[in-house]
């Protein structure tokens, strides 16, 4: 059994080996710039790790594994475009580094990329990984229209946003993991249990980022508190506000998020005021110890030895402990 560590460390290794240094420069040099900024290579350790559950030899899963990392990159670029942002991970996104038109096509050429990383999967499995692969890459496109449409919505209930974040966040680890099991030879029934677990963990890990955003330590974060708040995103902080603020007080809350003259430190904390004479950050953090539970659970039931599971375990509850 491979260490999650040694797992991450191999993915690192491997992406450095795959820099594209084709012509023309400016095509693959943003490639080569978004996926040189790091990142916790979550994704594609999860496919390593559920690949080495089931079989001892995760070479196999190098490659897809690299797939799933190079396609969620290539969702960031994306939706940085999107999004209009400026910053990722500390470093300038390629659209503001370059322009919109080499971010939308590189992007283009990253997809293209992942699926020429999976076609080394043997015959036997490539069917299963394509069928899982085309899945989330669906669901995260229905998601970002989701995210986008919520823009427009006065009242977006809980269902409605976990579905969303289910969809652009979760679906990918899910997918992650369940492509590692097939590589690895797991059962029908393990490949769904993992997906389920993947499923749940990425739900609590976007809820969780969503608390982290108003409260989480600015230095440790690595970004400013209060983003989603002048960005005025509707986030579960806001949802669950909304549905327990009485009416005076929502629409105090509603007129704040919609002030765009008012400066951007009374706004967050204006918002955050609101947020905590509801106690919203209790309510957010039960609802995250519920889906992570459920996760755990799901792991639980994966049918190899615990002893196998723990590099999942202590990845989870990294993920879920974390300051940033």
């Amino acid at each position: 059994m491979f260490t999650i560590q040694q797992l991450s460390e191999l993915i690192s290794t491997q992406l450095l080996n795959k820099s594209f240094n084709q012509e023309p420069k400016n095509l693959y040099q943003p490639i080569n710039y978004i996926l040189g900024l790091g990142g916790k290579r979550i994704r594609p350790t999860l496919t390593l790790a559920a690949c080495n559950l089931f079989s001892d030899s995760v070479d196999e899963a190098i490659e897809p594994a690299i797939a799933v990392e190079v396609f969620h990159n290539f969702t960031l670029v994306h939706d940085d475009i999107m999004d209009k942002a400026d910053i990722r991970r500390g470093k300038q996104t390629i659209h503001k580094r370059w322009n919109e038109n080499t971010a939308i096509l590189s992007g283009d050429a990253m997809t293209i990329m992942a699926y020429k990383f999976l076609s080394g999967v043997s015959p036997d499995k490539l069917p299963r990984v394509l069928e899982i692969f085309n899945s989330f890459a669906l669901g995260i496109c229905e998601g970002q229209q989701y995210d986008m449409d919520f823009e427009a919505m006065s009242d977006v209930t809980r269902t409605q946003y976990i579905r969303m974040i289910e969809l652009k966040t979760a679906v990918l680890l899910e997918g992650a993991l369940q492509i590692g099991a097939v590589i690895g030879g797991a059962g029908a029934m393990d490949i769904d249990r993992l997906g389920r677990f993947g499923n749940r963990l990425g739900i609590a890990f976007q809820l969780q980022d969503d608390l982290l955003d108003v409260y989480g330590d600015t230095q440790v974060f690595g970004k400013n508190i209060g983003g989603d708040i002048v960005a005025n995103k509707k986030t579960i902080l806001t949802i669950e506000t909304l549905s327990l603020l009485d009416i005076k007080k929502k629409s105090e809350f509603m007129a704040i998020m919609n002030d765009s003259e008012m400066d951007n430190s009374t706004k967050i904390s204006s918002i955050t005021l609101l947020y905590n004479q509801c106690n919203v950050k209790s309510v957010v953090e039960r609802l995250i110890s519920d889906y992570f539970a459920q996760a755990m659970n799901e792991l639980q039931s994966v049918s190899v030895p615990d002893s196998r599971k723990v590099g999942l375990r202590d990845l989870s509850d990294r993920l879920m402990n974390r300051n940033h």
